[in-house]
């Protein structure tokens, strides 16, 4: 007889791992919402499809990852190959991504003021990887000029926070470590940035990441609206809501904030790590879908001040089926909450002549590390797995994973467990 596994939320991670312990044990879904898809879910509105929080496309640099999407997926009936073609508004003025390969688009007194500044960097032998947070990692990188022009508007848009309150050992593997050498080439012989995960990826024809998560729930048994309560231990059986479910394993991959309301376990070591994380601070998005002129971006970046919203998705360019209409849609986002009438408002100040089709809040999109917060989920982790309770996801593990790193981390699990 297979052991039992439950599963807490229904996102990539949760669909993934449950693929993937299905050989060996017996899982079933509990989930909130009354959809799957958690973060990647979409919607279509009036024929056009809306990623609700964002736009996700996929990639990977893992053979391991890649091999265990496409076992599931036909990639060339079902899925489009494009290339990244990311740009960024400055001043008015549309700039090459990632910024520091299109210096020689900046005005020339600024290109001046970079040149020195990098040169400087590199006659000094200052290793960025050794500051202290994210605001030092980046005026080390890039010089004050690159990063007061772009970086710390753009990043400070997004995180709502200090950057150097960004502990630097949370950014480790989730950003290109940029070598001045190679921007300097970069601007030189003005080569294309191929070495970032998405600087190619792969979107499904139909659907969007909807596409994605409706196929890897295929086969699986899930519960949706389904509020956990409660989870204890019971006889050597993990039990939800009262016996309402009993499983040998559960992996969690909700909000690590609710375990502390959730877990019944008699044990203040673990007591003690639950409360520990319960203020860790989040960022919401507001996000707008919109018909947009004619373009050929796939993201356009907005550092500018004078725009309430960091980025626009153009995710009618990823797919020709996510239009309902004769115009290109995309996905306008806004750090927050904010009203209908300001989004409105804001989005009269883009450009590509936007028409607002739906509107869409997401209160929790990016997480947000403080110094002590690496610390506080290894020892929650620990805690946690001495009752075979396990942590998976952006919001459960509390790191900012895209897609391809949720499934990475349910490979991981995944052979621990088997």
């Amino acid at each position: 007889m297979k052991k039992k596994a439950l599963v807490i939320g229904s996102g990539i991670s949760g669909l993934s791992i449950t693929r993937m312990l299905q050989e060996n044990y017996e899982v079933k879904i509990l989930e909130k919402a009354d959809k799957i898809g958690g973060l990647i879910k979409c919607d279509r509105i009036d024929g056009s499809l809306f990623h609700l929080v964002g736009g996700h496309v996929f990639n990977s640099k893992n053979a391991e990852v890649l091999a265990w999407f496409w076992s599931n997926f036909d990639k060339e009936k079902e899925f489009l190959e494009a290339d990244r073609n990311a740009k960024i508004l400055l001043k008015d003025k549309i700039i090459g991504y990632p910024i520091e390969n299109y210096i020689y688009q900046l005005p020339e007194d600024q290109i001046r003021s970079i040149l020195k500044e990098l040169l400087e960097i590199l006659q000094k032998n200052i290793d960025p990887q050794k500051a202290p947070n994210f605001e030092v990692f980046l005026r080390e990188s890039f010089g004050d000029t690159l990063f007061d022009t772009y970086f710390g508007p753009y990043n400070s848009k997004i995180w709502n926070i200090s950057l150097s309150e960004i502990p630097l050992e949370w950014l480790e593997g989730k950003l290109p470590m940029p070598q001045i050498a190679d921007t300097l080439l970069s601007n030189i012989i003005k080569k294309e940035e191929k070495n970032m995960v998405h600087s190619t990826f792969f979107y499904p024809i139909y659907n969007g990441s909807q596409f994605i998560v409706d196929r890897l729930a295929e086969g699986l048994d899930i519960n949706l609206s389904y509020t956990v309560t409660s989870i204890e231990t019971e006889n050597d059986m993990l039990s939800v809501n009262s016996g309402a479910y009993k499983a040998d394993r559960l992996v969690y991959c909700g909000d690590i904030r609710r375990l502390s309301d959730i877990v019944k376990i008699s044990d203040s070591d673990l007591i003690a790590s639950l409360e520990s994380v319960k203020s860790l601070l989040s960022n919401g998005t507001s996000n707008v879908l919109c018909e947009t002129d004619d373009n050929d971006m796939s993201w356009l970046y907005l550092p500018d001040t004078k725009y309430l919203a960091h980025r626009i998705i153009y995710t009618g360019n990823f797919s020709k089926t996510n239009n309902g209409t004769n115009r290109t849609t995309c996905v306008v986002e806004f750090s927050g909450k904010h009203t209908q009438e300001n989004l409105l408002k804001e989005i009269s100040l883009l450009p590509g002549n936007l028409r607002a089709i739906s509107f869409n809040y997401e209160p929790n999109s990016y997480i947000i590390h403080d110094l002590n917060t690496g610390n506080k989920i290894k020892t929650l982790k620990t805690q946690l797995q001495k009752y075979n309770i396990y942590l998976l996801g952006r919001f459960s593990e509390w790191e900012y994973y895209n897609m391809d790193k949720c499934i990475e981390g349910a490979i991981e699990l995944a052979s621990s467990l088997s």
